[in-house]
C-alpha cells in the first residue's frame, strides 16, 4: 500500500538572465512509494531531486500536479503534512547555548509533545552526549542528532537529504544502521544521495532523475541487470554507480 503518491509533479524557476523565461526543475514526475519502504532518489546536481523532496515536505510550492502523503494533500494541507513527516536537512543551525537534550525538548514543544530526550538519544546512539552542545559533536554525531530532531513528532515518513555527505566511513556505516533500524520499526524513509553504495545497500527501490525527469525506477538489482549487466573484471555484474552513469552520462558531481 502506497503512503506517498505523486502524480505529474512540476516545479518551474526563472531562467537566469532571461526575463519571462522559466525552466522545469521538476518536469512532470510521478511516484508511488510503499508504506514501510526505503526509497532512494538519485541524480546529478541540478537533476531536481532536492526540489522534489522540498515539494513533498511542503517547503516549496507545487506548480502543477499533486502529492499525497498518507492520504493528505501536500498543497492544500501543508501544515497537516508536517505533523506526520520528519525532515533531516543537509545543514542545521541550533541554539548554541542549549544542550542536545534541551534542544530535543524544545523541538518537541513545537509539536505540543512531551518527549523523553533520553529515549530519542538512545535511538541514535547519543545517550552519552545528552549534556553536550551541538558544536562539540563530531560530524557523524551531528548527523545522528539531526535525525533525532526529525523524530520528535514520531513521523510516519522520514525524509533524508544526502544524510552521509562528508562523513568518514565508520560514521557513514553507523548512520546506515540507524536508518535500517528505523525502517525495521516500520518507518517509511525517502532519501537522496550521491553515494551509490549507500543507495544499493539501503534502498528497496530507486528512482534516478536527470534534467527534472525520472529516467529509471526499480529495485537496485533490477536496475543493475537492465542497465549495467556487463561486469568489470572479476565481478558478477556492474553496480548502481554503473547504472547511474549509463542512464545520465554524467559524473556523480558535476
Amino acid at each position: 500500500m502506497a503512503i506517498i503518491e505523486v502524480k505529474n509533479l512540476f516545479k518551474h524557476y526563472p531562467v537566469p538572465g532571461k526575463k519571462g523565461e522559466t525552466f522545469a526543475a521538476v518536469d512532470g514526475i510521478s511516484l508511488s512509494i510503499g508504506r514501510g519502504e526505503i526509497f532512494g532518489i538519485l541524480g546529478p546536481n541540478g537533476a531536481g531531486k532536492t526540489t522534489t523532496l522540498e515539494m513533498l515536505e511542503g517547503l516549496t510550492d507545487i506548480d502543477g500536479g499533486s502529492a499525497l502523503i498518507d492520504g493528505i494533500d501536500v498543497q492544500s494541507n501543508p501544515y497537516k503534512v508536517k505533523e506526520i513527516i520528519g525532515v533531516q536537512l543537509q545543514a542545521n543551525e541550533y541554539f548554541d547555548s542549549l544542550t542536545i537534550s534541551e534542544l530535543l525538548v524544545l523541538f518537541g514543544n513545537l509539536y505540543s509533545r512531551n518527549i523523553d530526550p533520553q529515549e530519542l538519544l538512545k535511538k541514535v546512539d547519543l545517550v552519552d552526549k545528552a549534556k553536550a552542545k551541538p558544536d562539540s559533536l563530531s560530524g557523524g554525531q551531528k548527523q545522528r542528532f539531526s535525525i533525532a530532531c526529525a523524530l520528535v513528532n514520531d513521523p510516519r515518513v522520514l525524509f533524508l537529504d544526502e544524510p552521509t555527505t562528508g562523513l568518514d566511513p565508520q560514521a557513514k556505516r553507523n548512520l546506515w544502521e540507524l536508518v535500517l533500524n528505523l525502517n525495521r520499526a516500520g518507518m517509511t524513509i525517502v532519501l537522496t544521495t550521491h553515494n551509490m553504495e549507500e543507495a544499493e545497500s539501503l534502498c528497496q527501490r530507486i528512482a534516478i532523475m536527470d534534467h527534472g525527469v525520472i529516467v529509471a525506477e526499480d529495485t537496485p538489482q533490477n536496475l543493475i541487470l537492465a542497465h549495467a549487466p556487463d561486469p568489470p573484471a572479476a565481478a558478477i555484474h556492474g553496480n548502481i554507480e554503473n547504472v547511474f552513469l549509463a542512464l545520465t552520462g554524467r559524473a556523480l558531481r558535476d
